[in-house]
């Protein structure tokens, strides 16, 4: 036992004075040995590996080595001498004391020994991915087939590893350099020199400067790992967590053709997918929503070239289609939970992860290339809210993908070329094309952030949620339509769609001390309309979703009469066939695209509130709204009060209208049974009769939505007279109520809620409104049904809300602005009625 113990220390002893380590034999302990990004690769390789993740081998030249190497020509006084008088807000100084840094290290050779053992473990690399070839030798008359064992100088990614890098509350990614396509010993050597060197450059000494490290409490490890052919393929970024909203259970996946570096860099807007981790874990298939992107250039090898990468058009079938397909969005996801969940173990606290993936062209094989824990979200306290509001509104200029939900404003600084950046001044916002690390000295000075490339994982976005300003990035024409100078406002406080006004727009700004409100007997739960908001509104204390209206996913997302599509053949509207056509290029079967399309929306809302209960009301548009959706003239029909007419349940059987009722069933039916997320409740509205309500149970059971399989539970509108009179059968038929008290203080009043002329009328603290109020809570609870609201009047009318929790309603459901006060009136209520007990 002595002996094997003194074994391990000698181990220990050698691994601290190696020149080269293999990833093999290191692991996430070993960042002062190997750096960050090289400790990773080798933990992955030890202990995921085994359980089917792919990644590519490879070594690393040490710590020690950097130091060997420094040491032994005695740079560390030339450069502290260099660094003296270093001034990393003077763009010029910075540049030139960078400059004659890396110039000092090129210029001085390695020492024998480091050379020796790069080349022998380069060598050894070869050998490792050499592979066995056979061919037929003639002689003697006779053929045989000799298999020999073929050798080449293996094409290997030299990146560099600081020993401060990757650390959960610091990215140094992207800070030195990276070299691809790289092939044999001499070309391995020079790159691995010039990682050296990179440790020096600009945008690596403005960052150490701003988060304190010492220059030279930093060394740099070189990682040398075979290639991953995704120069045939395809590759990108995965994200353990939602990078904007920091909501943990989501998997963000970025994917584009050839090398990686282009997606990284944000040179292309890459496709993006959004994947459910607590369902894919029990097998399901939640892909939440797909995004496609442009992908105009990819990175491939440049085969006899000068350089060993190039950068060329993509072809308009592969701008049109997804760069990778369901399966390998899943795979990924998967490998992404069990890397997180990995690191999490190891470090004893939440460790959500930067992925770097890519897809081999020769084999078809994923892989994982580098790991890193995310260092922004993971760093946020979970016990303040803060909320971003325009106070007005103004000219949109430009539009791109919002970067947190932060709202900047400033004078705008066009820079389209690096040698520029001397002319920028702190607070103005930065439009550009795309930033690489040697923008950060004037990205961390900017009051937001605009570039016309790159996705939601590019180099901009990164930087800026590190900085914690607002950016926008892929707008595509930010540096045409803003110009230089011009005051503008920079708003990703309105969902995942990044908005550049023109002027400066008033805004304010809310912060709430969550772990300080207090818990209610009544639910506080949620009106929620756009699905690309639900991640962000899910950290709001609330108890679930009372409202998720599908009129907004239709008309916003879809956009198209479901019945136009499931017609297409038939419709007379060459323009609305047009432009149908071009909505659904990626779906064969078109009505699929309205079932996919609504299936995600609901997903994405459910999934972000999970596994509370999201009940989500079935479409109710009237007629003169449908007839306004693509197509949609063609099946409506023309009505004199369609608040009254053609809506809600007497659609749904309707065989004029049931096949198109019967796409929606199949979309909850997706959401629940191939997504998992049982958490979905539909309800029905607009159901006159109980008659009606059982004739739509009946519609929905012919698409698999059987009330009471799979826990289904079907909710009912009461928002008639009829649904309150009526309760106690309507009991017998859903599980539950929602008051609609828009629809019955109109009907309770006999009103148009639309007319100006009888607006004053309009009042649900009406005497006989609250009468019917009273009689649909007594029945439900009678009826052991739950009954909740949906308006806004609980949060507008302090005495409403104080009369509904009196009457003994099981939820309120409010619009996002008015659950905290709400919240905090609705305790106050109920502490006053136990004191009154």
């Amino acid at each position: 036992m002595v002996e094997t113990k003194d074994r391990h220390q000698e181990f220990l002893q050698d691994k601290e004075q190696a020149l080269i380590l293999w990833f093999k034999d290191v692991g996430i302990s070993d960042v002062s040995l190997v750096g960050g990004k090289n400790a990773s690769l080798g933990e992955m390789i030890q202990q995921l590996t085994p359980i089917g993740i792919n990644v590519p081998d490879g070594f690393a030249s040490t710590a020690y080595a950097y130091r060997y190497f420094i040491q032994q020509a005695e740079l560390e006084s030339k450069l502290r001498q260099l660094f003296a008088d270093l001034d990393v807000e003077d763009i010029n100084n910075l540049r030139s004391r960078g400059k004659q840094a890396r110039a000092l290290i090129l210029n001085t050779p390695f020492p024998e020994e480091l050379e020796t053992a790069i080349t022998e473990a380069y060598t050894k690399l070869c050998q490792q991915y050499s592979f066995d070839f056979k061919y037929c030798d003639r002689f003697a008359g006779e053929e045989k087939t000799i298999c020999e064992k073929y050798t080449y100088n293996v094409d290997v990614a030299v990146r560099s590893s600081a020993t401060a890098e990757d650390l959960p509350d610091a990215s140094f990614a992207g800070q030195q350099e990276t070299y691809l396509n790289v092939h044999g010993v001499q070309s391995v050597l020079e790159a691995c020199h010039k990682c050296f060197a990179s440790l020096f450059t600009d945008r690596a000494i403005s960052y150490r400067t701003i988060k304190g490290f010492d220059h030279f409490d930093v060394a740099l490890s070189v990682g040398v790992q075979k290639m991953v052919r995704s120069d045939l393929a395809t590759s990108g970024v995965m994200f353990s967590i939602d990078t904007e909203t920091g909501f943990k259970d989501a998997a963000l996946i970025t994917a584009a053709y050839g090398l990686g570096e282009n997606v990284v860099q944000g040179a292309v807007n890459p496709d993006e997918y959004i994947v459910f981790k607590p369902t894919l874990n029990q097998g399901y298939r939640p892909i939440l929503d797909k995004r496609l992107g442009s992908k105009e250039i990819k990175m491939v090898y440049d085969v006899g070239g000068s350089k060993l990468t190039k950068n060329i058009p993509t072809s308009h079938s592969e701008r049109s289609w997804f760069a990778i397909n369901d399966d390998e969005i899943l795979q990924l996801a998967s490998w992404g939970c069990q890397i997180e969940e990995h690191y999490t173990k190891v470090r004893g606290i939440y460790t959500p992860m930067d992925i770097e993936w890519a897809k081999d062209g020769l084999t078809g094989e994923l892989f994982i290339v580098q790991a890193r824990p995310e260092t922004v979200q993971s760093q946020k306290t979970n016990n303040v809210l803060q909320t971003y509001k325009l106070d007005a509104t103004g000219t949109i200029l430009t539009t791109g993908r919002a970067v947190g939900e932060k709202i900047g404003a400033g004078q705008a600084r066009v820079i389209l070329n690096i040698s520029e950046i001397e002319h920028f001044q702190p607070g103005e916002v930065l439009v550009t094309n795309k930033t690489d690390p040697d923008w950060e000295p004037i990205m961390k000075q900017a009051s937001a952030i605009v570039t016309n490339q790159g996705g939601r994982t590019c180099h901009a976005a990164i930087i800026a949620r590190e900085m914690g300003i607002p950016a926008i990035v892929g707008c595509g024409d930010g540096s045409t339509k803003v110009s230089n100078g011009q005051e503008i406002t920079i708003s990703c406080a309105e969902g995942e769609q990044g908005k550049v006004y023109a002027g400066l727009i008033p805004f304010t700004v809310e912060s709430t001390q969550l772990d300080t409100l207090p818990q209610t007997k009544t639910q506080i739960l949620m009106n929620v309309g756009n699905p690309e908001e639900a991640f962000g509104l899910s950290a709001f204390p609330c108890d679930g979703v009372g409202l998720a209206r599908l009129e907004f996913i239709i008309a916003n997302q879809i956009k198209v009469h479901p019945l136009a599509l499931l017609k297409f053949d038939e419709l007379q509207d060459c323009d609305a066939k047009i432009a149908i056509a071009r909505l659904t290029v990626h779906y064969p079967d078109k009505p699929d695209f309205f079932i996919d399309k609504l299936a995600k929306g609901i997903a994405t809302i459910a999934a972000a509130f999970y596994p509370k209960p999201v009940i989500v009301r079935m479409s109710d548009f009237k007629s003169n709204e449908y007839a306004n959706l693509l197509g949609g003239k063609q099946f409506e029909p023309r009505e004199e009060n369609p608040m009254l007419g053609w809506r809600g349940a007497s659609r749904y059987y309707d065989a004029k209208y049931r096949e198109a009722f019967g796409m929606e069933c199949q979309a909850f039916k997706r959401v629940r049974e191939d997504m998992g997320l049982t958490n979905v409740i539909p309800m029905i509205p607009f159901c006159r009769t109980p008659d009606e309500g059982r004739k739509v149970l009946a519609e929905m059971a012919k698409h698999g939505l059987v009330r009471g399989e799979n826990g289904l539970q079907v909710y009912v509108m009461c928002e008639l007279p009829s649904n309150v009179l009526l309760a106690a059968e309507f009991s017998q038929i859903f599980d539950g109520f929602s008051i609609g008290s828009n629809d019955l203080t109109q009907l309770t009043l006999g009103l148009d809620r639309d007319s100006a002329l009888i607006a004053h009328l309009f009042d649900e603290r009406n005497q006989g409104v609250k009468l019917m109020l009273s009689m649909a809570i007594a029945a439900a609870k009678q009826n052991n049904r739950k009954i909740g609201i949906c308006g806004q009047a609980p949060s507008d009318y302090p005495e409403f809300a104080e009369f509904l929790v009196q009457e003994g309603i099981n939820s309120i459901s409010l619009n996002p602005d008015s659950v905290l006060k709400t919240r905090l009136k609705v305790a106050e209520i109920e502490q006053q009625l136990t004191e009154l007990t």
